[in-house]
């Protein structure tokens, strides 16, 4: 594909991303008040983390499968099968009537799921190494965009409708499956795909044990691993900090998760382009858990020093070291094997985040009931570690 061209699919890529991201948020403000509609108030919390536990388990049973039937067959139909599996779940979670109908919704969606992982080997198939770091940021930024204006979307049509906002979110994904039929060519040409499926296609361990067999790749796994459990103890833990620590209301948060978004846009679209033209990937990466780690640490000091500077600081820095050292670390995960391995690797990679889903809320949760303090402190040794292994045992470059 030639430069333009190619520029001009990426940014159809960034457009689906983009429609995703706005769908799944239009739904976040309604989820209690659906599941409300069929549990008693004080099952709700339990009813919508089983909920979000389902879809993570199918998700990481599912992702390594469908990364790898994209190595074999191509990306581009995997991937519009994912998405209509997406709006297959989100019409049943309208169409609702009973609780189990919700369930197999989130069923269905995780079973399919993997658009994301194939969506950044497509990336990869079609990039210079060099590039892709650029790339992934604007995908991040896209799905900060998504976040932003989603709940609000979600509250406006929920005022109408409970069931019109998962209706919506089926009609955007399906668009994305439209655009992609429509408008992407297929990345993987033939030649570059792997010749043969067997049974072990289809078993999850499997894929883990190929792909931890690589030596550079399971130091870069084992360090993601590493930040998104830290990432994770934020993201399920914030909310209910500022509510306990801090007694503030919906309008202070949702305030303070409007400052994330912000952040998040602008460390992946602005701020990283322009260190990539100065400095490498490492280096970024490194700084980048640096400063994620410190936001950690103001978020520790804040239990007892409570002040709205420092609380926000904290986010400032979480949210632009996340953006940072996130998409330079899917680059350089994608440098560590060839097209023809590029799906299985992707999906181990969203498999090991959607485990880190189901099980950091719990963790998150027994810690932060313990102490707050401990929590974030727990958190913060973490990313100390994880930049350890990062200036120690991840090289600057792909070997040869």
């Amino acid at each position: 594909m030639k430069t333009k061209s190619k520029k001009h699919i990426f940014w159809i890529i960034i457009g689906i991303v983009l429609l995703n991201s706005i769908g799944m948020s239009v739904v976040l403000p309604l989820l209690p008040f659906i599941v409300g509609k069929y549990l008693p108030s004080e099952q709700i919390v339990v009813g919508m983390s089983a909920l979000m536990s389902v879809f993570a388990a199918c998700t990481f049973f599912a992702a390594p499968i469908f990364g790898s039937l994209s190595d074999r067959y191509g990306r581009k139909y995997i991937l519009i099968f994912s998405l209509l599996g997406s709006v297959i779940g989100y019409v049943l979670f309208g169409i609702g009537g009973a609780l189990w109908i919700l369930f197999l919704g989130r069923i269905i969606d995780g079973l399919t799921a993997g658009n994301i992982s194939i969506l950044f080997a497509y990336i990869s198939d079609s990039t210079e190494p060099k590039e892709r770091a650029k790339w992934f940021g604007y995908i991040g930024s896209a799905m900060g965009i998504g976040k932003l204006g989603g709940p609000a979307l979600g509250g406006l049509l929920g005022g109408i409708s409970l069931s019109l906002p998962f209706f919506v979110t089926a009609g955007l994904i399906f668009i994305s499956g439209l655009a992609t039929y429509f408008l992407l060519p297929e990345s993987l040409v033939p030649e570059k795909r792997t010749k043969h499926l067997t049974l072990n296609s289809f078993n999850v361990f499997s894929h883990f044990k190929d792909i931890f067999k690589l030596k550079n790749v399971k130091m870069l796994l084992i360090l993601g691993i590493f930040f998104y459990i830290s990432l994770g103890i934020f993201q399920f833990n914030f909310t209910i900090f500022l509510k306990d620590i801090y007694k503030w209301g919906p309008v202070f948060i949702g305030t303070m998760l409007t400052l994330v978004g912000i952040c998040e846009i602008i460390s992946r679209a602005v701020l990283l382009p322009w260190l990539l033209k100065r400095f490498n990937e490492k280096s970024i990466g490194i700084a980048g858990l640096i400063v994620f780690g410190i936001g950690l640490a103001l978020i520790m000091s804040s239990v007892f020093l409570s002040s709205i500077i420092i609380i926000s600081c904290a986010v400032i820095f979480i949210i632009t070291g996340e953006g940072l050292f996130d998409p330079t670390y899917n680059a350089r995960l994608s440098q560590s094997v060839d097209e023809s391995n590029q799906g299985k690797l992707q999906g181990v990679n969203q498999s090991l985040q959607s485990a880190n889903n189901m099980i950091m809320p719990l963790a998150a949760a027994a810690i932060y009931f313990y102490s707050p303090c401990i929590l974030y402190a727990t958190a913060t040794f973490i990313v100390l570690v994880a930049i350890i292994i990062y200036a120690k045992y991840i090289p600057k470059t792909r070997k040869s």
